[in-house]
């Protein structure tokens, strides 16, 4: 049995921590409040302009249509993104594992090419990938370090870019997206090339008038169209982590407070022990004395 001391030891350890999962589950439901508030308000904007897209998308011309005109897929790119922090349950590990799924079987020939090609968004998963010798792109990793438009419009545009050049055969991303405080969905999209709608998809059926033109309405609008899809997934994932992180730590300091009771148990079982030793040594002393 332990000694008093070790156990009181324990106790306050157990309280430091505590207290510690409890702060981190305030910050992480602070945080989730503006997150989740920036993607109620991205998802039908971005629904709108994917559903614009589409019509547009059906009455373009072939040659305006590069973005959904389907290569040899011999060079992949995946966008992972994860958190930049831990202590967010099994929230990154989901999507490394997904990710390494992917190359494992959906992705193996490209693989064993060493034609696959990892974008890491988020500190967990550039590390993971970068210690393990895949072939990464690691230019921005760190885009939620002052998450902005802007800074996910830079990587569109390389996205993009990277895809007309030839560079990407395809882009898919992998990502986890928000539904509520405890329930993250995981998600592998086709980013490029657009994939075909689904047959049970109607357009609808909208005679546009084109000012300027159709062409460079058709070009303006698949950049923008691209870089919000790949905003909204990252909103999506921020979301997602911070929820994971306050589930995470909710449950850290309920399991603290069911093993303080534990310990505190423990504590006044190991204490009365050592009482009742020291009145059966006192009264057998007495005894002692008696007898002499």
């Amino acid at each position: 049995m332990a000694s008093l001391k070790e156990v009181k030891s324990r106790i306050t350890s157990v309280i430091s921590t505590q207290q510690i999962t409890k702060a981190m589950k305030m910050v992480a439901a602070a945080k989730l409040r503006k997150s989740q508030e920036r993607i109620t308000q991205m998802r039908p904007y971005a629904q709108k302009l994917t559903q614009l897209f589409q019509n547009l998308s059906a009455a373009a011309q072939d040659d305006q249509a590069w973005y959904s005109q389907s290569r040899s897929e011999e060079k992949i790119l995946l966008v992972v993104i994860s958190s930049d922090r831990g202590l967010c349950g099994s929230f990154n590990s989901t999507i490394i594992k997904a990710a390494n799924k992917l190359m494992a079987e959906k992705y193996a020939t490209q693989a064993t090419n060493g034609n696959v090609t990892v974008l890491p968004i988020g500190k967990k998963a550039f590390e993971y990938f970068g210690k393990r010798n895949f072939k990464i792109v690691a230019d921005y990793w760190n885009v939620f370090q002052g998450l902005s438009y802007d800074k996910v419009a830079l990587v569109g545009e390389f996205l993009i870019d990277s895809y007309k050049l030839g560079q990407y055969d395809k882009i898919e991303i992998v990502y986890n997206e928000f539904k509520n405080v405890a329930t993250q969905i995981l998600r592998v999209e086709q980013f490029l090339p657009v994939p075909p709608q689904k047959k049970e998809t109607k357009i609808a059926d909208t005679d546009y008038i084109y000012l300027p033109g159709q062409e460079e309405i058709v070009v303006g609008l698949v950049p923008k169209s691209l870089k919000i899809q790949l905003y909204k997934s990252i909103l999506d994932s921020n979301a997602a982590e911070n929820g994971a992180r306050m589930t995470a730590m909710d449950k850290a300091t309920e399991n603290a407070g069911d093993l303080l009771k534990e310990l505190k148990l423990t504590y006044n079982r190991t204490r009365q022990a050592a009482i009742t030793k020291e009145i059966l040594e006192i009264v057998a002393g007495a005894e002692a004395l008696k007898t002499s």
